[in-house]
């Protein structure tokens, strides 16, 4: 057998490792969150934390791996490397064991301890850096050192996952709602940390003609919200503090053309809901469900005052256990500066009377 038919089988026993597991998994479930019946309005929460790695970046390591599988970039005893704040990185680092492969995960030192010891519980490596602006630089000329392949999520993510199908994420979501009183929901809720979420989503609303609408949420200092809203993809920030998602530039996976509107969030807000949330589904949920759920709550708001019935969904991203030290301590918080009392106010106003402020 020649090297190319070794790499070749290789690479088909590879990808039946990768499909098989993803055989092993059940669909991921779908809540619905406690509102008021007469309302006529329901909210959906897709639990994406029930993935095998405990979050949304789940589907996308597992795309991402595949799309480098099937173009020939990883091979047997390749070094997979990655720039991430976590959770991307902790998902990759399971299909590198899956496969056997070495893993890397360039990351800021800020990142969460519980994350760097689940990517090191997989078997991977994590590579600190002090300037978190800095990280897929130094990623790219690791891979490069090594000989290894930069995985490379903010540029492959739209492209790596299948947008027509193949039990992606929108269309998960729209067969789990088939059933539903409102089956068709007025719109669906995410935020953007490669965007490649949001991209699946809104090319498959168009693909199905469905009239949902998609809006995304992003968190301060995030860059996807100012440059969607100005026309200008050079627009730089400084970053977010909600992990997973907002980036201090808008990121080449992020396809601002398929999204119809965008809302920004409070980093104080997304904590607030984040633990309002969590309460209420008796189940702990990270930030960026926090931001997706106040996105959600104010277009509920904007439907009720509208007189529209129907219904939102949107995504239970990760497990809010990773971040018991960080958004659940009330001592780390304040020193965040971040003061939850007035967006739990309003949380509480809202489910009350219905009302959301501005509405």
């Amino acid at each position: 057998m020649s090297a190319s038919s070794d790499s070749r089988a290789w690479t088909a026993w590879a990808i039946n490792e990768v499909e098989a597991d993803t055989n092993r998994s059940a669909d991921t479930h779908l809540h619905v969150f406690p509102l008021p019946p007469d309302w006529g309005v329901r909210l959906y929460l897709k639990d994406e934390s029930v993935h095998p790695t405990g979050s949304l970046k789940h589907r996308l390591a597992r795309s991402l791996v595949l799309y480098g599988l099937c173009n020939g970039w990883i091979t047997e005893g390749t070094t997979l490397v990655e720039a991430s704040s976590g959770s991307t990185a902790v998902s990759e680092a399971y299909f590198a064991r899956l496969l056997g492969l070495p893993f890397v995960a360039v990351m800021p030192s800020s990142t969460v301890t519980e994350k760097c010891s689940l990517i090191e519980f997989y078997g991977g490596r994590c590579h600190l850096v002090e300037d978190p602006s800095t990280i897929a630089a130094e990623a790219a000329a690791l891979a490069a050192a090594t000989g290894g392949h930069y995985l490379d999520q903010f540029t492959y993510a739209e492209r790596a996952t299948d947008w027509r199908g193949n039990n992606n994420i929108a269309e998960s979501l729209f067969a789990q709602l088939s059933r539903e009183p409102s089956p068709i929901p007025t719109w669906v809720v995410v935020g953007a940390g490669t965007g490649g979420t949001s991209a699946t989503i809104g090319r498959y609303l168009r693909l199905k003609t469905h009239p949902t609408r998609l809006c995304v949420v992003d968190p301060e200092n995030s860059a996807f919200h100012r440059a969607w809203t100005s026309g200008d993809s050079t627009v730089r920030a400084t970053g977010s503090r909600i992990e997973g998602i907002g980036r201090p530039r808008m990121e080449p996976s992020f396809v601002p053309s398929v999204v119809d509107r965008m809302i920004a969030v409070p980093d104080a807000a997304s904590i607030a809901a984040m633990r309002w949330c969590s309460r209420r589904l008796d189940r702990w949920v990270g930030g960026s469900t926090g931001t997706n759920v106040w996105g959600a709550l104010q277009l509920v708001g904007e439907m009720r005052a509208a007189g529209v019935r129907g219904s939102v969904a949107t995504l239970l991203c990760d497990d809010g256990r990773r971040y018991a030290r960080t958004y659940y301590d009330d001592a780390w918080v304040a020193r965040q500066g971040w003061d939850l009392a007035p967006h739990e106010a309003v949380l509480e106003e809202f489910l009350a009377t219905g009302t959301w402020p501005g509405s």
